[in-house]
């Protein structure tokens, strides 16, 4: 009986992996070989302003293929993965109505999970709870909070970055108002909203292979004027302590420009919480035993198995 019903679901392709893995080029190839427009699943690349440090696919890139779901906010507005979802649903839907496949790519696990899984709904909130959480930040630094955070929800604090404020605040506001840890509360959430049939395809390289890509990937994108990117948010008016400028490279020029820290040792770290980041990236996605996992060597590999999975739709599959 499910089965039947899967085949009614629209199907969709998702290219995940860690940052500079090589997803870009993979999904390029794939749009050629097979049609189908492009749904962004990077929490970064929804904001406006902000093109080098998240690797957003350039307007020539964005001319040959719609791209859907980037520049969608200013750095300054609210933006979750409950809102996404809604909006990469509706991208999806339309696509599939149209005979042509949805390419979702991107390395944030929980946006990707949210379309495919769903979230978990209903964690409790307080907004005077979260103002005096914030305050709190404020005064006596994140770190505090965050030690709070291990106490309390160890699993969390795991998953969490110790500067995430934003995740930091939400799970002990979650905390303080139920009683309960919010990995708790998720792991009660069985996730079986799934309206889409996906192929995962996951893309790793060995560590070292990664982890030189990620260096040269940096220097790239201060090569490309990723200060002066910060530089100009911030005379803009857009603060450092924003959702958006803690994400990677923003707080790093963040911390140079405003701090003081040496440009060198900015860069440094960057590369460091970088490195850290991917390997958070892959954790996430190597609990998901959907996703089928390639060397994006193996482009010829994917691109028939796309086509098989695709089936009618598949324009490239000879």
């Amino acid at each position: 009986m499910s089965g039947h019903m899967d085949e009614d679901k629209p199907k969709v392709i998702a290219v995940m992996g860690p940052t500079a893995v090589g997803k870009t080029l993979l999904v390029s190839q794939l749009t050629k070989d097979l049609g189908g427009e492009i749904v962004n699943a990077d929490s970064v690349q929804i904001y406006r302003f902000m093109d080098i440090g998240t690797a957003k696919p350039t307007m020539a890139d964005r001319a040959e293929v719609a791209h859907h779901l980037v520049d969608l906010v200013d750095p300054d507005q609210d933006f979750d993965a409950s809102r996404y979802s809604q909006l990469a649903r509706e991208v999806i839907v339309s696509l599939a109505r149209q005979d042509k496949p949805a390419i979702v790519v991107g390395g944030t696990g929980l946006y990707l999970k949210a379309i495919f899984h769903g979230l978990f709904p209903g964690a409790p909130s307080d907004p005077l709870v979260r103002q005096r959480l914030r305050r709190e930040a404020e005064k006596k630094g994140g770190v505090e909070l965050y030690q709070r955070l291990q106490r309390i929800d160890p699993t969390t604090a795991q998953r969490v970055h110790p500067h995430d404020l934003f995740r930091i605040i939400r799970a002990l506001e979650v905390w303080e108002c139920s009683g309960q840890p919010i990995s708790a509360l998720q792991s009660d959430h069985d996730f079986k909203d799934r309206p889409f049939l996906p192929l995962k395809i996951g893309l790793r390289r060995p560590r070292p292979e990664l982890y030189e890509r990620i260096d040269r990937r940096v220097e790239e994108m201060m090569a490309q004027g990723l200060l002066e990117e910060v530089r100009g948010l911030l005379s803009r008016g857009y603060g450092p302590n924003l959702k958006s400028m803690q994400a990677l490279g923003y707080r790093h020029m963040v911390q140079h420009l405003i701090n003081g820290v040496d440009i060198t040792e900015a860069v440094r770290t960057l590369k460091r919480d970088t490195r850290r980041y991917a390997k958070r990236q892959m954790t996430w996605f190597r609990r998901d035993r959907e996703i089928n996992w390639f060397h994006p060597r193996q482009m010829e590999d994917i691109v028939r198995l796309a086509g098989r999975f695709l089936g009618g739709l598949n324009r490239g599959d000879n």
